[in-house]
């Protein structure tokens, strides 16, 4: 059942789109001069910044909205809550969780703020009072009007297309800092369907040292749980989050990222060709069988990981995340089983009439920090510790009450499919499969044909200019070519295996095993899947442009 804060985020057909502009933060933070890249850093966001933007998997994230449940601020699984945590922001993001809380301050009108902060320019021409300024309007002030990544254009080749139409004028180290923070908020941490941001985040970044003492993670997490976003704000981290308590979506851990921190930096994820209900559906389904892992930062050392070290002390606290006038509560009681404990039976609605405090328009000035001063005062003590109950031996009281709270809105008691239903969505996946294939072959036949042109090219006397480039370009199509083929033998192997299973009647892992078998296919058509999905991106902004 879908929420209506849910279905805004729905958009024809069930489609979903991210509001994030993740590649521009990311090129425009590396063309920076060093010295504001440090100060940056500094403030918590280096980290975050490091890490290489990814596709967004819309079906994957689809099927996860669809379980959010407002009361309790949780995803509903099967196997019970599972919330987005403290840790999970500070081993995921690196964002700092320790720090002064972000409330700061509102105003009735920005207008003399905005012009001391960031300039004139941003204000010029507009009625007063000033409570938004367009977020179009901060990449334009550095040369970055309308700059997109193209469709076929690699993320090596945005960037320097963004570093030559840079221009930072003769501004001052903090104006410069000021105006990318402010972009970053608006497109990435904090992002929300509007084209505008609210002019109360640019205060934050009056003192560029305080800025340093915040605790952005917690803020970002409170954020993407408040009431009227539901489950918006950062995306990518709600795919990577998922991914890492079960990976049955399209991403996969890089060879030679390993070891990077945060662990949002290892993820790579390929691009879909068919975004669509049905293969939503398939996710909704594959969901309540998916092996799921509630400890997936075991092994990861506290030394390779600085903000968790810092900020492990906060993870097994019950806490209220404040973020700019909303109180939002972290229900951890829920999710003790991510500490190795076991949990503990309890009402779950009655959680939903704590916290939550709302801000409205206004006529006067007010200071946030004062008017919720005992929520600060709550965070700063470190909230109150989470208890293990030693003399559980089990969770199965919470799961009865559990699934007698949600079996009728999400018929959990129907996650085994019958063995027919099972067998009909397996033999579609083959069909599905059998397809992919036959795709793959072609694209083989395309880069043969392609590899012998530039080799008869070369060897039928091309300049000696042009030498050199046609035989790099016959390197790079000969491991396209070679990479091609050995996707084309792995999955025709794995088939084979696979029709063996479901003869012997192995059902239930066999839905996983050709989700996971799909998935592997669409990785060989990334590049040109990718263009499709951004120059319909394209288009959509073009269009909110026009409407703006």
């Amino acid at each position: 059942m879908l929420t209506p804060s849910v279905l805004s985020f729905l958009q024809g057909k069930g489609r979903m789109r991210s509001r994030v502009t993740w590649d521009l933060c990311w090129a425009w933070y590396r063309a920076i001069p060093e010295a504001q890249q440090t100060r940056i850093a500094r403030m918590g966001f280096g980290h975050l910044l490091s890490a290489r933007p990814f596709h967004v998997d819309v079906p994957y994230l689809e099927a996860l909205r669809e379980r959010w449940e407002e009361d309790c601020k949780a995803f509903i699984m099967p196997w019970g809550h599972m919330i987005p945590t403290l840790e999970d922001v500070v081993y995921l993001t690196g964002l700092p969780i320790q720090g002064e809380p972000v409330v700061g301050q509102e105003r009735s009108d920005y207008h003399d703020d905005i012009v001391e902060l960031l300039g004139l320019e941003f204000v010029a021409g507009r009625r007063r009072p000033i409570r938004s300024i367009l977020l179009r309007s901060l990449s334009e002030a550095v040369g970055l009007r309308g700059r997109r990544r193209g469709p076929l254009e690699t993320l090596e080749e945005f960037y320097t297309g963004v570093r030559g139409a840079l221009d930072l004028g003769d501004w001052s180290e903090e104006r410069s800092v000021r105006i990318f923070v402010s972009y970053l908020f608006g497109r990435l941490l904090f992002a929300m369907q509007s084209s505008q941001m609210n002019c109360k985040f640019v205060l934050l970044l009056r003192d560029l040292a305080q800025a340093g003492r915040y605790e952005w993670g917690a803020t970002m997490l409170g954020h993407f749980s408040r009431r009227s976003q539901s489950t918006g704000g950062f995306t990518p981290f709600l795919q990577i989050w998922g991914y890492t308590r079960f990976p049955m979506g399209r991403g996969v851990q890089a060879e030679g990222r390993q070891t990077m921190v945060p662990l949002m930096a290892r993820w790579d994820v390929a691009p879909d060709p068919r975004v669509a209900d049905r293969h939503a559906e398939d996710v909704r389904v594959a969901l309540d069988h998916y092996p799921h892992d509630q400890t997936p930062y075991a092994g990861e050392s506290d030394a390779s990981h600085p903000a968790v070290a810092a900020g492990r002390p906060m993870f097994d606290r019950h806490l209220l995340l404040l973020y700019l006038g909303t109180c939002e509560v972290l229900y951890l009681e829920l999710m003790v089983r991510t500490l190795g404990w076991h949990q503990p039976a309890m009402k779950v609605p009655s959680l939903s009439r704590e916290g939550h405090s709302r801000c409205r328009l206004f006529s006067e000035d007010r200071d946030l920090g004062e008017e919720h001063g005992s929520m600060v005062a709550y965070w700063r003590a470190g909230g109150d510790q989470v208890v293990q109950q030693a003399s559980l031996h089990d969770s199965s009281a919470y799961m009865e009450d559990y699934w007698a709270c949600y079996v009728g809105r999400l018929r959990l008691d129907c996650r085994v499919l019958l063995e027919s239903q099972a067998i009909r969505l397996l033999e579609g996946r083959f069909a599905e499969q059998e397809v992919e294939l036959g795709r793959l072959r072609a694209k083989v036949r395309t880069l043969k044909e392609e590899l012998s042109r530039v080799r008869a090219g070369r060897d039928t006397g091309a300049s000696s200019s042009a030498q050199p480039a046609g035989g790099d370009l016959a390197v790079r199509l000969q491991e396209a070519l070679d990479r091609a083929q050995a996707r084309v033998q792995e999955p025709e192997t794995r088939t084979r295996e696979l029709e063996v299973q479901r003869q012997r009647g192995g059902v239930v892992t066999l839905q996983a095993q050709m989700e996971s078998l799909r998935l592997e296919l669409t990785r060989v058509e990334g590049r040109l899947l990718e263009a499709r999905e951004r120059e319909r991106e394209e288009r959509d902004r073009e269009r909110e442009a026009d409407r703006a």
